[in-house]
């Protein structure tokens, strides 16, 4: 493999990873109000492959298993005797972070995957002529 596919491979990879990751924080932004609902979380991990670069992986997602928030409303149907029930333990403003955190991972890699293509094209130029 030429460097100029190495360096596509690897911010195709990770465009597909934090594309993954903005999937997780949408359903997590999703569910807030939703009762029982745990945050997901997904980490990352290098990925081994045949050439000497590493290129970025998702891995299992997880639950995110902090105390879920308990909530006060003896009118909900899910409300137990005491007049609470169990919400989510998923915070907004941690997601809304995460998620611009997550938007500008994709757009530095799409940058660079623009980049590199540029590259690739005007080094092809040069060599017709």
């Amino acid at each position: 493999m030429s460097a100029f596919s190495d360096a596509l491979a690897v911010t195709a990879s990770g465009l597909k990873a934090q594309a993954t990751r903005l999937r997780i924080l949408s359903e997590n932004i999703a569910n807030t109000d939703t009762p029982g609902y745990r945050r997901k979380t997904v980490p990352f991990r290098l990925e081994a492959s045949d050439t000497a670069v590493a290129q970025v992986a998702v891995g299992k997602v997880r639950l995110d298993r902090s105390e879920l928030a308990r909530v006060h409303d003896p009118a909900h149907p899910l409300a137990d005797a005491t007049g609470h029930y169990d919400g989510s333990n998923v915070d907004l403003i941690i997601e809304i972070a995460d998620a611009r955190e997550a938007q500008r991972s994709y757009e530095a890699n799409l940058k660079m995957f623009e980049q590199t293509r540029q590259m690739s094209s005007g080094l092809m130029e040069l060599l017709r002529r």
